[in-house]
Formats: structure tokens, C-alpha cells, sequence
């Protein structure tokens, strides 16, 4: 992986912001996911956000996986565009992304599935609005049920993936002897088109 692109550096940064944003994040192999915010548009017309695991990040773009019943789901269905914001800790960077999103193919959701902890994989089979309505007993009685033996390897039926096709970044850095730098990359026709914008 390549080092950082400092965004207060002098020169141009990196013709293809994908591979600035993949610098930024973790590998994919990387078991320590980030948590980023995932902004839909509502029934109403009114944003709606939550916070969500970022599963990876290709060339097809920001991957993010949930459950089938969920609000998210439903939200993408009848609006399929969304932003994620990523912050990381001290608030020393920022990144948020703008697209359409899509759904995720067979292949990269087993990928995914697989790589999840044992506790994330349960929760994809056992968490349900039933079991939420049901008392402390109830839910430990329910939390402690059997998963099938190839939940490791065979995604839930509930669970389903997406990946958010940037065609807008915006890279945020703070700074501690300047003011704050925004880089804003904007996909045109003919590729991508970057501006330094204020903090």
C-alpha cells in the first residue's frame, strides 16, 4: 500500500482518488473494519443516517453489508444514491463520498460474509424485531439458539450487500499550524477532476 497523500502538501495529489482513499483506509484483510455513516434519502424526503462496517473497497467502489429487512434496504430500493462519511479518531481526517448504489454480487458478499467475527455472523441470524420485543430472558434464550453448522461460510438470508460507485470524494484534513484543506474529486466523462476547496 502506498503512503498517505498529505493533503496539505504542495503538488497535485493522486490522479485517481480511489487509490488516495485506499491509502487512507485499511486493508481489506484488515479484521478491525471501519464504522462509517451511512446517509439514505427517507420515505418523507428527509436524510436518514446510521452507522455501519465498511467491508472494502475496490474499483466498483465502498462496500457495506445489512440486513435484508432493514430500513437502509428499503430506502436504497426506492432511492438507490447515498453518501458514507468516513471520520477517523481526533478528527484529523474526514472523507465523504457521494453515488448511486448497487447491489453486491454473489462472489464479494461470501468474501465478506466469511471475513465477519462469529458474533457479527450470529447476529445476522438470530437478530430480529421479534427477538428485540421479547424480555432480557427470552432474548438470552434466543441469542444462545444454534446457527446452521455452515453459518461461517453461507451467508444468512438476511443478509445482503451493496457497494456505494463514488462520483464524488471529498478528502478532509485538519491542521495544526494552517487552516483545515478539502480535496474534492468530481467524476466527469473523462475521468476525474479534483479542486482544493477551504476547510
Amino acid at each position: 500500500m502506498t503512503a498517505a497523500f498529505d493533503l496539505h502538501a504542495d503538488g497535485a495529489p493522486p490522479a485517481d482518488p480511489l487509490d488516495l482513499a485506499r491509502s487512507w483506509l485499511p486493508a481489506d484483510d484488515d479484521p478491525d473494519r471501519p464504522q462509517v455513516v451511512l446517509s439514505t434519502v427517507g420515505e418523507d424526503g428527509c436524510p436518514d443516517a446510521r452507522t455501519v462496517l465498511l467491508s472494502g473497497v475496490d474499483g466498483s467502489g465502498f462496500a457495506f453489508h445489512t440486513s435484508r429487512g432493514s430500513r437502509k434496504v428499503a430506502q436504497l430500493a426506492a432511492v438507490p444514491r447515498a453518501s458514507m462519511t468516513v471520520l477517523w479518531p481526533g478528527f484529523t481526517r474526514q472523507l465523504v463520498l457521494r453515488g448511486p448504489v448497487v447491489a453486491e454480487e454473489a462472489g464479494p458478499l461470501t468474501r465478506a460474509w466469511s471475513a465477519r467475527s462469529d458474533h457479527l455472523r450470529r447476529l445476522a441470524w438470530l437478530n430480529t424485531d421479534e427477538l428485540a420485543a421479547q424480555d432480557l430472558a427470552a432474548r438470552r434464550l434466543g441469542w444462545a439458539a444454534d446457527v446452521p453448522v455452515d453459518a461461517g461460510s453461507t451467508p444468512a438470508p438476511s443478509w445482503v450487500g451493496f457497494r456505494l460507485r463514488p462520483v464524488e470524494l471529498t478528502f478532509w484534513a485538519g491542521g495544526a499550524d494552517t487552516a483545515s484543506r478539502r480535496l474534492r474529486y468530481v467524476r466527469q466523462d473523462d475521468g476525474w477532476r479534483w479542486q482544493h476547496l477551504a476547510g
